[in-house]
């Protein structure tokens, strides 16, 4: 574990590293508070900070505050161990009020603080597996536990937000609904452990035919939800076609096994003025896609041309 060492004497700098590192900790050190501040103002800083209370520039008192002031969800815990030669409970009493977690009274005993460090390790060490778990709670409840994809409730929220910005920003919003073609054929004829391996390969051909920003989750069963920010008719539908050409582009293969697969794919756009929900603007794609599936499959049918009563 990394640990940050700010201390002005010289001579109680250079003990405190030489213990560390016997300790096999990868210490930095600073003589100021100004140096040790840069260091723990940034992402990556060490989440071990030893501060001596009495330090030129910033004193420990306010590197503890500004620590605790710059914390944040989800960025890991700088845990605080204050060094100072104040015995007074009321100093004690400040160091705590400013943030500090634990306080070491010079001049201190070696394994006292090996001791401490040890407390300190472990509690950081707690908060890396509750921060984990928090994490894969997140996961779980926002993605398709089988293609890894946003689930529904995630992808309909993300479209919430991209019409929201679409109504602000004054551009068009484009969405397309696909569906695997003749998909129960498969889970019939092959089974479903080779349907789920057809499932998340054709997930993963068009996740990664889109763009970074925009957005695609699994809608239900074998209907996939994509946005396309900024994009209109044309774009969405270019959108739509590049994904259509990377699902059928070439067989799955899985158990020993290869069949070919096609997508049919509703588009629909969302422009700036547009007063329709998630729900409906999804309803609309929806019909746009059993268009697709009525006019042959492996195609791309738009909610315009339904509209207009015509075909592409």
């Amino acid at each position: 574990m990394q640990i940050l060492i700010a201390e002005d004497d010289p001579v109680s700098r250079r003990l405190l590293e030489g213990n560390l590192r016997k300790w096999e900790y990868d210490v930095v050190s600073v003589a100021d508070g100004r140096g040790a501040w840069e260091i723990l103002s940034r992402p990556d800083s060490p989440q071990l900070a030893v501060l001596d209370w009495m330090i030129p520039e910033i004193d420990g008192l306010e590197l503890c505050r500004r620590v605790r002031e710059q914390a944040q969800p989800g960025r890991p815990y700088i845990y605080v161990i204050l060094l100072t030669a104040r015995s007074e409970r009321s100093d004690l009493i400040a160091g705590m009020n400013a943030g500090a977690d634990d306080y070491i009274i010079k001049p201190f005993d070696t394994g006292e603080l090996r001791v401490r460090l040890h407390a300190a390790q472990r509690i950081l060490d707690l908060q890396a597996q509750l921060l984990a778990a928090q994490e894969a709670l997140r996961v779980q409840a926002t993605h398709d536990p089988l293609t890894g994809l946003w689930n529904r409730a995630a992808v309909m929220e993300a479209l919430v937000r991209e019409k929201c910005r679409t109504v602000r920003d004054g551009t068009a919003l484009g969405v397309g609904l696909a569906d695997l073609d003749h998909f129960k054929g498969i889970n019939d004829t092959f089974g479903h452990r080779f349907g789920d391996a057809v499932l998340v390969g054709a997930a993963q051909r068009m996740a990664a035919g889109l763009r970074g920003y925009d957005t695609i989750g699994r809608y239900g069963g074998e209907e996939f939800l994509f946005i396309a920010p900024g994009c209109g008719w044309e774009q969405t539908v270019e959108v739509a076609q590049r994904l259509r050409l990377a699902v059928g582009g070439k067989p799955f293969e899985a158990d020993g096994r290869v069949v070919s697969v096609t997508v049919s794919i509703g588009v629909t756009i969302v422009p700036a003025e547009s007063i329709a929900d998630a729900e409906q603007i999804v309803a609309q794609a929806d019909a746009a896609m059993y268009a697709a599936k009525t006019n042959g499959r492996n195609r791309v049918e738009t909610a315009r041309c339904l509209a207009a009563g015509a075909t592409p």
